[in-house]
């Protein structure tokens, strides 16, 4: 089915059952605030925005779904409870953010999800399904025609393009071109959900098109590395991050033009022990709007 008829029919879709929590704002939580990096205290990058009632979830990081039951739990949202977890949205298929997808596809399965697992993502990520599904293919056969007779396990995947790729009566999301060093597909995403606009930045070194997709949002989540740190690099070491992510003083930079309301930091580079860098003081130097360093399980 076409990318637009396949807008087209989600759009006339209910979403999820709602849970019966009164219409309110969205909620961004931070599920993880991590990078490849095996750091015990930040799980691997995924955002959930969570509004009236429903969840959706936007990449999907080592962890994902017990920090969603955490975040669930912490903050008495069902819709981030396992069995709800039915649509995601993949900023790009570097293994930090999609080390979760199987752990999305199966485990809201295993423990009831009713429908199915809607997947928004760049291209290759109907390929990357279609494996992970290989995989595990004898547990799904199992899961399925054993005892336990779960229902088919259904993946929809939808590859994008820049602009509208979902809308429902909660949220509208669009991609945003990210510039991610070599990646070719590679996306933020623009959402309008609750009364309130959210830009998520995914992976990026500074980019005009996730500037220009704030002015003036309420939230921007942006990824971000220590300037200070990545300063003491040998000149030689610094080509990979200065091409593929944004440095503190870059970030600065692009919030003073963006303008958001809250400035939320993730998928955070210290290049040294966490403790002894911040990361949120060193966008402050040149930036006097709202930051805050973004933590796992962090509501804003």
């Amino acid at each position: 089915m076409k990318a637009a008829l396949v807008l087209l029919a989600l759009m006339s879709m209910p979403p999820t059952a709602n849970f019966g929590m009164a219409r309110d704002k969205a909620r961004v939580i931070i599920l993880g605030s991590g990078t490849p990096n095996p750091d015990p205290r930040s799980s691997g990058p995924a955002v959930a925005i969570v509004v009236n009632g429903h969840g959706y979830l936007f990449d999907a990081g080592a962890g994902i779904v017990r920090r969603a039951e955490e975040a669930a739990e912490k903050y008495g949202m069902r819709a981030l409870q396992a069995p709800y977890l039915d649509r995601l949205f993949l900023t790009h298929l570097h293994s930090d953010h999609t080390l979760g997808y199987p752990d999305v596809i199966l485990t809201p399965w295993v423990v009831g999800r009713s429908e199915p697992l809607e997947v928004f993502g760049p291209k290759g990520t109907a390929a990357m399904t279609d494996h992970i599904k290989l995989a595990y293919g004898e547990d799904i056969a199992m899961r399925s025609k054993g005892l336990e007779s779960l229902p088919p396990l259904t993946v929809n995947v939808h590859e994008i393009e820049k602009g509208l790729v979902y809308r429902d009566a909660n949220i509208t999301v669009r991609a945003i071109p990210a510039c991610h060093g070599q990646w070719l597909h590679a996306f933020g995403f623009a959402i309008e959900a609750g009364g309130r606009s959210i830009v998520i930045s995914g992976d990026t070194a500074p980019c005009a098109t996730i500037t220009e997709a704030c002015q003036r949002c309420d939230v921007l989540v942006h990824e971000v590395y220590s300037a200070a740190r990545f300063a003491q690099f040998p000149a030689g070491d610094k080509t990979y991050h200065a091409s593929f992510h944004t440095s503190t003083r870059e970030l600065a930079d692009i919030a003073a033009k963006a303008r958001p309301k809250l400035l939320v930091l993730y998928h955070k580079l210290y290049f040294g022990p966490p403790d002894e860098v911040d990361l949120a003081g060193e966008v402050r130097q040149t930036y006097s709007g709202t930051v805050v360093n973004g933590q796992d399980l962090g509501a804003y």
